[in-house]
């Protein structure tokens, strides 16, 4: 591909992200995420402030029940009763539970159970003006290479919530910037291979967010896979407080300025970034 052929796609690849985290169920809209383990404990009655309905954590998933006034609606018919939801992206058993606009979807992280609320009326998709990104340049776009762990490995990381949990790691990216070597490792996808990473640089906190995501693809059968910093990503805590987003695990710290990619959100002030 050419660069300029690079830089058009790049610049469609912006503006459907754009597109994509404005929308009515965007990561914008996030305004809540309640643990059922809390929740539990505070509200034994499965109540959840603001949220209808009652919540409780199941083996199999997580049990909710309804009466009419609640209000709820299950795939977009009234619901009355109890219905057992399966993890959002849990595949074909996942159900949708709506309160009005509001959709009501279930998590689960390291065995733990939460209910989110996603309002498409939130204020910060109110305020949204953009997403602050540096044009391509074919100087971040890095030949590289995957090499694989023999089995996965495990860290524990922070997380944007101030817990520590678990991030499990498939391999290493290897790619070199500027005539220097770097690192990064990175998970990989269980369905399709993909690979993904969380990483850090020196832009981090002052021209860019604190950290970023990075979604390279499906390496090549010998392992060769461009690193395309242009498309570095704003984790989903850059758009709402309620989202559970791993920090940057040990080594995933570049030395090096990336100034590419996603950087913060437009307007955003520097000791929000």
């Amino acid at each position: 591909m050419s660069d300029d052929d690079a830089a058009t796609a790049w610049r469609e690849w912006h503006e459907h992200r754009t597109a994509t985290v404005s929308g009515p169920y965007g990561p914008l809209t996030l305004t809540g995420t309640h643990w059922l383990s809390e929740a539990g404990a505070e509200h034994p009655d499965g109540r959840i402030p603001a949220v209808p309905g009652r919540w409780r954590a199941t083996d199999g998933g997580v049990l909710l029940s309804a009466a009419a006034e609640d209000g709820l609606a299950l795939d977009g018919g009234p619901f009355v009763g109890e219905v057992v939801l399966a993890a959002d992206g849990g595949g074909a058993a996942r159900s949708r539970i709506s309160a009005g606009d509001v959709r009501l979807p279930v998590i689960r992280r390291e065995g733990e159970w939460a209910v989110r609320v996603h309002d498409p009326d939130a204020p910060a998709r109110r305020a949204f003006v953009g997403i602050e990104a540096t044009a391509y340049d074919p100087a971040f776009a890095l030949p590289g290479r995957f090499r694989p762990y023999g089995e996965g490995r495990t860290v524990q990381v922070a997380n944007a919530d101030g817990r520590e949990r678990g991030l499990g790691l498939g391999g290493e990216l290897s790619f070199s910037y500027e005539g220097s070597p770097h690192t990064l490792q990175v998970a990989v996808d269980d369905e399709d291979g993909s690979l993904w990473a969380v990483f850090g640089d020196t832009t981090g906190g002052r021209s860019s967010y604190r950290f970023r995501f990075l979604r390279p693809g499906i390496p090549a059968a010998d392992g060769s896979i461009t690193v395309d910093l242009n498309r570095a990503l704003l984790p989903p805590c850059a758009f709402a407080d309620h989202f559970v987003c791993p920090f940057p695990p040990p080594g995933n710290m570049l030395p090096f300025a990336v100034a590419a990619g996603e950087r913060r959100l437009k307007d955003a002030l520097v000791a929000g970034i």
